[in-house]
């Protein structure tokens, strides 16, 4: 299994839009970076658990986890002339852009945001935290998943100490 960070704005796609529909699979779709369609196209898969993450909004952070349960597929909305994400290239033979399906697993108590992430020394090499990574669709290793779910979880506690703050 593998582990990713997707960026979506809330206002588009929250993780509250998958808590409040449990069970169901929603499609993360409008992709429209090469490297991050490359992601969703060759590597994310089936059984995948997926961050969200809220940006481009006042609270930036991480919300919840979602995992994926359909892997790529030509993402329907390049060829609806009506979204926002239309792309007059794209045909049934020539449709570069993909989309996968995600279902709710949980929501944080709280937003992990942004800052707080920055602040641990052991997700210094998370693509998130760097300077000039925008990419939506990013890798999390194994051990900075674990990290970041024991961050969540323990709100109160510094991260790098274990000792409550």
């Amino acid at each position: 299994m593998n582990y990713w960070l997707f960026k979506t704005e809330p206002d588009e796609c929250s993780i509250d839009d998958f808590a409040n529909s449990p069970g169901t699979a929603i499609v993360w779709e409008g992709v429209r970076n090469y490297q991050a369609r490359n992601f969703l196209r060759d590597q994310v898969k089936l059984g995948d658990l997926v961050f969200i993450y809220h940006s481009s909004c006042n609270a930036i952070g991480i919300a919840g986890v979602a995992r994926v349960v359909q892997s790529s597929y030509p993402d329907p909305s390049q060829f609806n002339a009506s979204s926002p994400y239309f792309d007059a290239k794209s045909t049934g033979s020539k449709a570069p852009w993909v989309a996968v399906d995600l279902q709710f697993v949980e929501k944080f108590p709280q937003l992990l945001s942004l800052d707080k992430l920055k602040q641990s020394t052991k997700l210094e090499q998370l693509p998130l935290v760097k300077k000039g990574n925008r990419l939506s669709v990013m890798p999390v290793s194994s051990a900075e998943w674990q990290h970041i779910i024991t961050m969540s979880q323990d709100r109160g506690r510094d991260d790098e100490t274990g000792k409550t703050t």
